[in-house]
Order: C-alpha cells, then sequence, then structure tokens
C-alpha cells in the first residue's frame, strides 16, 4: 500500500508573514532610538570622563608651578602642560578640550564630536556663573 499525504500547501500563508513583518518593525521602531540615546550617553559619559582626568593634570600642574595652565587639546590629542616634552594628559578619541586659566581656578570645556553637547567644569570662585567644581552642560558653566 502506498501512503497516504496531506492534502493542501504547507509553509506560511502571505498574512502570517506580513504580520511578522509588521511585529519586527514595530520592535525596530522601539529599539531603535533607545540605542540612539544610549550612544550619545556613553559620548557624554567619556567627554566628563576626560574632563575629571584633565582636572587632576591641572591640579598636578598647579602643585609644582602655584598656577593653572591655559590649553586646547584637540581631539584625540595630548597636552604637555609643564612643557618637558611629555604628556600630561590625553584626551580621548574624537573629544577636544579647551582650558581656560584663571589667578584662582580654571574653566574646562569639552565635546565629543558625536554629541550635541557640550560640558564643562569650573574651579574659580570669581569666574563661574554655575556649581563649582561641578560638571555641567556648558550652558550652565
Amino acid at each position: 500500500m502506498r501512503g497516504r499525504t496531506k492534502s493542501g500547501a504547507e509553509g506560511f500563508t502571505l498574512i502570517e508573514l506580513l504580520i511578522v513583518v509588521v511585529i519586527i518593525g514595530i520592535l525596530a521602531a522601539i529599539a531603535i532610538p533607545q540605542f540612539t540615546s544610549t550612544k550619545e550617553k556613553a559620548f557624554d559619559a567619556a567627554a566628563q570622563s576626560d574632563i575629571r582626568n584633565l582636572m587632576t593634570a591641572e591640579e598636578a600642574y598647579f602643585f609644582n608651578h602655584q598656577a593653572y595652565a591655559a590649553v586646547t587639546v584637540a581631539a584625540g590629542g595630548g597636552a604637555d602642560l609643564d612643557g618637558d616634552g611629555t604628556r600630561d594628559f590625553q584626551a580621548s578619541t574624537n573629544i577636544s578640550l579647551a582650558v581656560t586659566a584663571y589667578t584662582d581656578g580654571y574653566r574646562i570645556t569639552a565635546k565629543h564630536a558625536s554629541s550635541p553637547n557640550t560640558w564643562c567644569v569650573n574651579s574659580s570662585g570669581a569666574n563661574a556663573s554655575g556649581a563649582i567644581g561641578q560638571i555641567v552642560e556648558a550652558t550652565s558653566c
């Protein structure tokens, strides 16, 4: 005897495939903006980390010279604060920084090339318009 086969075609119908495509589209619409926001937060965290590292280098420079150094650091570049030929600070990739030196402190600004935000910290009491010693968005510094 011969075996019988099921009648009808095997596989998915067009409606079932369309429903799966719509579900995948909805999930992508939710996930992509969340991913973009997470990337921006990571870029901002890297800029803030570079500010903290440059603050440490500025304080070490002040300890030896009783003054703060005014420098501009290109994205991924380094800074020789004391002029001895060695880098006292190395910026992360795509992050540029600038230091304005005052007699009683400094102002450091940092920006990641892929983020719309600019961050700053001000340690000078006379020249601060915002919180002293806290890293904030540049509009508040």
